[in-house]
């Protein structure tokens, strides 16, 4: 009997497991499209936030030649 219990009990553990009950995108394919869009575009904007807060946005002050720097 207790064996059976614990088969049970692996059993449900393993089942709840394998997926998510309430899925997270809708399953008419035009709106999950449009949830996919949505998701990558805040994905992107993480990027671009972390690039404003550690200042790697700025725009670059080298230049690719050399300049003489005096009065020419």
């Amino acid at each position: 009997m207790r064996k059976a219990v614990w088969i049970l009990l692996a059993g449900v553990l393993v089942s709840t497991g394998t997926g998510c009950l309430i899925p997270i995108y809708s399953g008419d394919p035009i709106r999950r499209a449009q949830q996919l869009i949505y998701t990558s575009e805040d994905l992107r904007a993480i990027t671009d936030e972390w690039e404003r807060i550690w200042f790697l946005d700025q725009p670059s002050h080298m230049t690719p030649w050399r300049t003489h720097g005096g009065i020419l």
